[in-house]
C-alpha cells in the first residue's frame, strides 16, 4: 500500500548518514527550478530514492506541503490513483473519481509530490502525472524510476554511480576519501564494526572493492556490511569469484524494500519487467565483459528468433531501463557496458538458459572476424586497431570459449599481445607470446609471433632475447616466402639490433626491408620503414643521409598516416636537425609533435626532452634543466623509460646544465620543474604562457579512441576549424589548396560521424586536455 510520509513537511527520518552526491544535489536544485516534472533514473541500487529524499528534505521551506508516495508494493496500475489519494490523506466523495479527488485536494497550492519507484507502473504513472500537472498549476512532481516516464515537459536526471578513487591514489588516505564510494564504504563499515577506519594498510583494498562494484551504492553498502566478519582482502576475493559474488552482495536491511535486500533481488526486479527478447539480449551481453557497440551486440545476441535489426531497439530499451550504461564521450561507434554486479546476474541467467556455450562461440567468431578485417597491415604491431577497444573482451572470451576454434583463439591471443605492447605493457604481452611460441598453433602465424616478441623484448631492454627472437622471425618468414611478412620480421630484427647497440645491423636490415616494400605500392609503409632507417642512421652517425630520407618520408606520413606515426616521424626529423645544429628547425619539429599528440599518451615526453636538448645547445641551461627534470618526473609517474641512446643524451644535457648553473639558478630550475605538469609543462615547452589555460591537443588517449583514425594533417585541419578559420584560411596556413582542405574535412566527417563544422569544433573542444609523451617508433 502506498503511504504518505506525513501531513506536513516531514519526510521519513534518515536513520543513517547521507554520503556525497553534493554535485548531484546542486544540479537537481537548478533543474527543479525550471521544470515541473523531474524524474531520477538509474540502475537498481544506484541510490535514486535516497538522493530524492535528501533533495526533498532541503526543499521543505519552499512548498506548502511535501508528500512521499511509495509505489513499490503496488502490483498493477488499477489501484494507482486510490493509492496516491490514500497517501495524500484524501477521502472518497460521492460523484467524484479518484483523479478529480486528487485535483481538488491539491488545487493551486504550492506542493511537491515525490513518486518513488515508478518503473513497474510507468504507463499509468505517466497518465496520472500528465493529468495532475495539467490541472494543478503550482504542483511539481519528483519521481524515481529505472526508466523515464516519457511525459511532455519531463526532465530526466540520470543518477550515476558514486565517484571512485583515481587509479594513482595508491594508499593516500586523503586522496581516497575524496571518493564518495570509499567514504560510503568506510561510514557503513564503521557502523557495523565500531572503530573501523581507513588507513594505508587497507586503503588500496577498499578502493579496489569500490572500483569492482562500479560505485553502485547498494553494492558498496552490502559489501561494507560484511566488514565485521570478513577482512577487506576476503571481501575482494569474494567479488573476484563470479559464482559467489551475488551471494556476498546480499543480506540487506530486513525493514527496507524487498528489492533492496540484495543485489540479485534488485536486478531481478528489473529483469522481470523485460519482455522475452529483452531478457535474451540482456543475458547474452554478459559475455562481453569489456563493453560493446551495436555491431558486437548484433553479432553476439542475434540468434534464437532475434534478428540483427531487432537488437538496436532492444539495446535502447535496456539503456532506458538502466540495465546497460552508455560509456561517456561522443566517439563513434557508441559503446555500452553492463555494470559488474548486473553482469554477474546476467551471467547466472545465461548459464541457466543453457546458452552460455553458443553465446561464447558467437563472441569468439565476432572477435576473429574483426581481427581478419583489420589484418594485412605490414607493420601491424605498430598500427592502431579497433581491437584495442576490445582488450578486455580479447582477454576473456577466448579463455572461456574453451575447445572452440583453436585457430581463432591463437590469432586473438596474438592480437591481445599486440594491444598490450602498444599500451606499453610488455610483461603482459611477453607472457602471452611465450605461450604462443611453445604452441603448435602459433606456427601457422609464421614469424608474426616471434617478430612481436622481439619488439617486446627490446621494449623490456633485453637485447640478447630480442635479437634471438628477431633471427627466428626472419628465418620463419624466409621459409614462408611472404614478402610483407619478411619485411615486418626484418623491421623487428632491426629494432633488436638498435636495442643491442649494433646500429650497422639495424641499417642493413632496414635497407633490405625497404627493397622488399618498394615494389608493393604502399607509400605509407615505405615512408614508415624509411623513418626507421633514418633513426638507425642517426644512431650510426649518418645524420646527413637521415635528413635526406626524412625529407622524402615526412610529407607522406604527415598526409596519410595516423597521428602516432606522424608524431614519431616528426620526432626523428627533429632529432636529426638537432644533431646537424639546425636548432630553430629542430625546435619547430618537436613543437609540432606536442601540438598533435593527445594528453597522457606516451607520445609527448620525447619532444619535451627534444626541446630540452635544443635549450641546452642554445645555452639556456636553466630552461634545459627545468624541462629535463619535469620530463623525468612525468616518466616516473607513467613508469616509462626512453631507449638507451636517447636517455644518455638527456642525462648528459641535464648533468652539463647542473654543472654550469649557479647554485641558486640550479635549485630554482628543479623547484620550478615540480610545478610543470600537464598543460603547464606543454605551455612552458611551447613558450605559450603559464599553461593554466592552454589546452592544445586532444583528451586522454583511451583504447580505441577515434583520433587513432585521423592522420596528422587531418588533425591539424580539425584544430584550425575549431579556431574558426575558413577553408581558404586553413589552406593558406598549411600551404595546401582549398580543394585539399575540403577533401580532408570530408574524410574527418566520415571518420568521426560528424556532419557540420560546428560539430567538429565541439568535438575538438571537448578533447583539450593535458598531454605527455612517447617513443619515436
Amino acid at each position: 500500500m502506498a503511504t504518505a510520509a506525513s501531513r506536513d513537511h516531514a519526510l521519513p527520518p534518515a536513520l543513517d548518514s547521507f554520503v556525497g552526491r553534493r554535485r548531484e544535489l546542486s544540479s537537481l536544485r537548478a533543474l527543479l527550478s525550471s521544470t515541473r516534472l523531474l524524474t531520477l533514473t538509474g540502475a537498481g541500487g544506484v541510490g535514486k530514492t535516497r538522493l530524492a529524499l535528501e533533495f526533498a528534505r532541503g526543499l521543505s521551506s519552499r512548498y506548502a506541503r511535501l508528500d512521499l508516495v511509495e509505489l513499490g508494493s503496488l502490483r498493477d496500475g488499477a489501484a494507482l490513483t486510490q493509492a496516491v489519494a490514500a497517501a495524500l490523506g484524501v477521502g472518497e466523495r460521492a460523484g467524484q473519481t479518484g483523479v478529480d479527488l486528487l485535483v481538488r485536494a491539491i488545487g493551486d497550492a504550492s506542493r511537491l509530490l515525490l513518486l518513488d519507484n515508478c518503473e513497474h507502473l510507468a504507463e499509468p504513472c505517466a497518465q496520472l502525472v500528465l493529468t495532475l500537472l495539467s490541472r494543478c498549476p503550482r504542483l511539481r512532481i519528483l519521481a524515481t524510476s529505472r526508466e523515464a516516464l516519457r511525459v511532455p515537459g519531463e526532465t530526466v536526471f540520470r543518477v550515476g554511480e558514486l565517484s571512485l578513487p583515481p587509479a594513482d591514489a595508491g594508499d593516500d588516505v586523503t586522496a581516497l576519501l575524496r571518493s564518495d564510494a570509499v567514504r560510503l564504504f568506510v561510514e557503513r563499515a564503521a557502523r557495523r564494526s565500531p572503530g573501523f577506519t581507513l588507513d594505508p594498510g587497507n586503503g588500496r583494498l577498499i578502493a579496489e572493492i569500490c572500483r569492482r562494484l562500479d560505485g553502485l551504492t547498494l553494492a558498496v553498502e552490502l559489501a561494507a556490511g560484511h566488514i565485521a566478519t570478513l577482512a577487506p582482502g576476503d571481501i575482494l576475493a569474494g567479488l573476484d569469484d563470479q559464482s559467489s559474488q551475488l551471494d556476498l552482495l546480499a543480506g540487506g536491511s530486513r525493514t527496507g524494500p524487498r528489492r533492496h535486500s540484495g543485489l540479485a533481488t534488485a536486478v531481478d526486479w528489473s529483469h522481470q519487467l523485460l519482455d522475452p527478447a529483452e531478457q535474451a539480449v540482456f543475458r547474452r551481453l554478459a559475455v562481453l565483459v569489456g563493453g560493446f557497440d551495436l555491431a558486437a551486440a548484433r553479432s553476439v545476441c542475434a540468434s534464437g528468433g532475434i534478428g540483427p535489426r531487432e537488437v538496436l531497439p532492444v539495446l535502447c530499451a535496456l539503456e532506458e531501463k538502466s540495465l546497460i550504461v552508455r560509456l561517456p564521450g561522443d566517439a563513434a561507434p557508441t559503446r555500452f557496458r553492463q555494470l559488474g554486479v548486473i553482469r554477474a546476474y546476467a551471467m547466472e541467467r545465461l548459464r541457466a538458459s543453457g546458452e552460455l556455450g553458443p553465446t561464447l562461440r558467437s563472441a569468439l567468431t565476432w572477435l576473429h572476424e574483426v581481427a581478419e578485417r583489420v589484418g594485412g597491415d605490414v607493420f601491424a604491431d605498430q598500427a592502431s586497431s579497433p581491437l584495442t577497444t576490445e582488450r578486455d573482451n580479447l582477454a576473456s572470451v577466448p579463455v572461456h570459449a574453451t575447445g572452440q576454434g583453436e585457430a581463432a583463439r591463437v590469432r586473438l591471443t596474438l592480437e591481445l599481445a599486440r594491444v598490450h605492447y602498444q599500451q606499453e605493457q610488455p610483461s603482459a604481452a611477453g607472457a602471452l607470446l611465450s605461450g604462443l611460441l611453445r604452441e603448435p598453433g602459433g606456427r601457422a602465424l609464421g614469424g608474426e609471433v616471434a617478430a612481436l616478441a622481439a619488439r617486446v623484448a627490446a621494449q623490456q631492454g633485453d637485447p640478447h632475447r630480442a635479437l634471438s627472437l628477431g633471427e627466428r622471425a626472419v628465418s620463419l618468414e624466409r621459409q614462408r616466402h611472404v614478402p610483407t611478412g619478411l619485411a615486418n620480421a626484418l623491421d623487428a630484427r632491426a629494432a633488436a639490433w638498435l636495442c643491442h647497440g649494433a646500429f650497422a645491423g639495424a641499417v642493413t636490415d632496414l635497407r633490405a626491408c625497404l627493397d622488399i616494400l618498394a615494389p608493393l605500392g604502399s607509400p605509407e609503409d615505405v615512408a614508415w620503414c624509411t623513418q626507421h632507417l633514418a633513426w638507425a642512421l642517426l644512431q650510426a652517425g649518418g645524420e646527413r643521409e637521415a635528413d635526406e630520407l626524412m625529407a622524402d618520408c615526412l610529407p607522406v606520413l604527415r598526409e596519410q598516416a595516423p597521428w602516432p606515426r606522424a608524431a614519431a616521424a616528426l620526432h626523428t626529423a627533429g632529432a636529426v636537425r638537432l644533431v646537424l645544429g639546425q636548432l630553430e628547425s629542430a625546435e619547430a619539429l618537436f613543437a609540432e609533435v606536442l601540438r598533435i599528440a593527445p594528453g597522457r599518451s606516451f607520445h609527448a615526453l620525447y619532444p619535451v626532452e627534444g626541446l630540452a636538448l635544443v635549450a641546452a645547445e642554445s645555452g639556456d641551461m636553466q630552461r634545459a634543466l627545468r624541462l629535463c627534470e619535469a620530463s623525468a618526473q612525468a616518466r616516473r609517474r607513467l613508469d616509462t623509460e626512453p631507449e638507451a641512446p636517447w636517455r644518455r643524451r638527456i642525462e648528459q644535457a641535464a648533468a652539463r646544465a647542473r654543472s654550469l648553473l649557479p647554485t641558486a639558478a640550479r635549485e630554482a630550475a628543479v623547484v620550478g620543474a615540480r610545478r610543470l605538469r600537464g598543460d603547464r609543462l606543454i605551455a612552458y615547452a611551447l613558450r605559450t604562457g603559464s599553461g593554466e589555460q592552454v589546452r592544445r591537443g586532444a583528451d586522454t588517449v583511451r583504447s580505441g579512441d577515434e583520433r587513432w583514425r585521423l592522420t596528422a594533417r587531418e588533425f591539424m585541419v580539425v584544430e584550425l576549424v575549431a579556431k574558426g578559420l575558413t577553408n581558404r584560411q586553413i589552406a593558406d596556413e598549411l600551404r595546401l589548396s582549398a580543394h585539399t582542405v575540403a577533401t580532408h574535412l570530408d574524410r574527418v566527417r566520415d571518420k568521426l560521424g560528424l556532419r557540420s563544422r560546428t560539430q567538429i569544433a565541439l568535438w575538438f573542444g571537448r578533447r583539450h586536455v593535458t598531454r605527455w609523451a612517447g617513443p619515436p617508433s
